[in-house]
This record gives C-alpha cells, structure tokens and sequence, in this order.
C-alpha cells in the first residue's frame, strides 16, 4: 500500500486525471480518459478505510453516506475528493486539478470566450459530461477578471476547486456543507452581499436556477455549469425544470438574460492525450426569439449562420479537429451529432454540409489538458 502522498504525486507524474480507490480491486488512474492499474496488487477493504481516513474526519465516516472535499497534497496538488461507502467497503473517487489556474488564451478555446470576461451582466452557462473541463474554463474565465477589473466576485462551489488570489478583485468563496446549507440558501444572500459577478458551481434546481435568472436581470454577471451536452438542450433543460404553468414565463426570462452557452467534451488525441471540442453560442437577436417562442430545435441551424458573431457548432469544431489531423476520422464519428454527414466528411474528405468556423478559431496542437 503505497502512502497516499505518495500515491498522488505519481498520479500526477503520470498525468492522471483521476485517481479510484476501491476495495479488492488494483488503485486505478484515468489516464486521457481510460483506466489502468496503478499496479496489480489489490486494496483490501481496511487498506481502502486507512486512505479514506487519511482525508476525511473521522465522525464523517463513521456512519453511511458520501463526502465531498477539496485537499491540498504536498507539491501542491489540489484534489476533489468524493469517498463513499458501497458493498464491498468505502471507495474515493479523486480528481486531481491544475496547480494553477490556466490561462484563459492558452486553452484555446473558440475566440468569443475571450469575451465573455468584459460582459457586464447577463448568464453564461459553461456545459458537458462530467470531467469535460467546465470548472477549468469557468476559473479561468474569473481569474481573467480577476486581473482586468475591480469587483466582487462570489462564487458558491461544492466543494471549492481553484483557490483565488485576489489581484483587483475581492473575491469571495463559498463552500456548500461548509460556509453555507445549500445553492439555494447561498444564492438567496448573496443578492445582500455586493456582487458583480456569481459563479454558481452547478444549477440543480428551480430554485438554484431561478434565483440566477433573477440575479441575472438584476445586473449581475451570473456563471453557472449545466451538465448538457449542446446548446439547444441547455435551454430545454432549464424551462423543463419548472412546471408546465411558469414554463412561458422562464423562457422569456432566459431570452433576456442569456448572453452565451459553451458546451465541451473532451476527445483522444490520435497519439497521446486529449482535445477539448466545442460548440459556442452567442445569443443573438434571431436566437432570443428562438428561446422565447420554444422554438429550441432550430438553435442549431441559427448557429451554423452566426459564426461571424462567434458562434460554433460542435460538428464543425469536430470536423476541424480532424481535418488538422489531431484526432482519428473513428473518434470524430463517434463524437458528432450528425454521425452520418460526419462519417461522409471524414470518409471521402468532402465539405458536405461544412461550414467553415471563424478565422481565428486553431485548435492548438499544444493545448494544455483541461
């Protein structure tokens, strides 16, 4: 049993993702996406017991349930830690985050993301599957405000991931379990509490999301993450929440305050490592009315038209993704929406269907891991 320090200073040399610590089975790191042993040696269920100790409270283990909590390894490495209890014993699932917070031109992201640090007010949701880099991009994001402007920044997280310094900002962090109960007993007070911008770390309910749309008209810059896969689905996901009765009233709140959507997913590399891929919309006139007359299916479309404003579908991003030979035709088809247009695309090397991104959109091939 290797000791827990140890444990994740290798994770990190070897460019782990995440770490699993289970009973009767080998320490296993998610590596670019995929699992392998640490080594083939199993935990037994008192040496799974000994690292959950290791980082959290006695009393929390004591009877059944989850703990979430964020922990500084020697290094130092920053880590979200779930430990849980399950039928063969307690198990932690460990995320291991960047030891500093990228910059935001360095993750080289669809340029109108560079933006959205300058807007004033309005809702921007940061979208994907879990472990697909949305609470990387919303720190980063921050911290570029962080540098530009003076304000107040609050953010409500669970738990807290990247550690603020401030530079022009106050900045404000609150953990939920911790400093507050819940989002929505956070989100309530922080109305009272200064704000300029809210980092709300996920929207969960009606209460969560309607006190941001709130926050949001009342001239606050309000982040938030979804876990959604595209644009179009972000805006069925927040008006179906509410009950058929207030959904009219939802939509037209949203119409008004959304500013833009960045949905991610992160994809292998052909060699080694992974991309992050993008679909980016930014909320036009033609996509308000869209969102206001529940006309969501022909979002997608409507970005396709607005790359000049910023706008990006995810099969285009794919699609040049491939086409800069950073992953495989496979991997491109099996992310896509339209499998089949991309399947012709990535075939024959056709333009069926393709609409070229903006200009200034690179993938880089030394984009740093998310």
């Amino acid at each position: 049993m290797l000791p827990l320090n140890d444990l994740i200073a290798l994770a990190k040399e070897r460019r782990t993702s995440d770490v699993h610590i289970c009973p009767g089975l080998p320490v296993r790191f998610r590596v670019d996406g995929e699992l392998e042993d640490m080594d083939p040696q199993p935990l037994t269920a008192e040496e799974t017991m000994a690292y959950a100790r290791e980082m959290a409270p006695q009393s929390a283990l004591d009877g059944p349930g989850e703990w979430d909590l964020a922990i500084t390894f020697p290094g130092p490495i920053r880590c979200r830690v779930n430990i849980f209890r399950q039928r063969l014993g307690v198990s932690a699932a460990i995320r291991l985050l960047s030891e500093k917070i990228p910059e935001l031109d360095d993750l080289a992201l669809p340029p109108a993301v560079s933006r959205l640090p300058e807007l004033n007010k309005g809702l921007v949701l940061v979208t994907g599957e879990t472990g697909s880099g949305k609470s990387t991009t919303l720190a980063s994001i921050l911290e570029r405000i962080n540098q530009t402007k003076r304000c107040h920044i609050v953010t409500m997280e669970d738990p807290i991931e990247y550690v603020y310094q401030p530079k022009k900002c106050v900045i404000s962090q609150r953990e939920i379990g911790l400093h507050t109960d819940s989002y929505a007993n956070a989100l309530r007070a922080v109305l009272r509490e200064d704000p300029d911008v809210i980092l709300i770390g996920e929207m969960r309910d009606n209460d969560t999301i309607e006190t941001a749309l709130t926050a949001a008209e009342t001239g606050h810059l309000v982040f938030a993450t979804l876990h959604v896969g595209s644009a179009a689905e972000t805006v069925d996901r927040i008006v179906t929440v509410f009950p058929a009765e207030r959904q009219q009233q939802i939509r037209l709140q949203l119409s008004t305050t959304l500013m833009a959507v960045l949905s991610q997913q992160l994809l292998p590399r052909k060699f080694q490592g992974r991309v992050a891929a993008c679909e980016m919309m930014v909320v036009n006139s033609a996509i308000r009315a869209l969102i206001r007359e529940g006309k969501t299916p022909q979002i997608e479309s409507t970005l396709s038209t607005s790359a000049s404003e910023g706008s990006l579908t995810m099969d285009n991003c794919i699609l040049d993704l491939y086409r800069k030979h950073i992953i495989s035709g496979e991997t491109a088809v099996a992310a896509a929406r339209d499998t089949e247009n991309m399947r012709k695309n990535t075939t024959s090397g056709g333009a069926a269907g393709f609409q070229a991104p903006p200009p200034d959109w690179s993938p880089a091939e030394n984009r740093p891991k998310i």
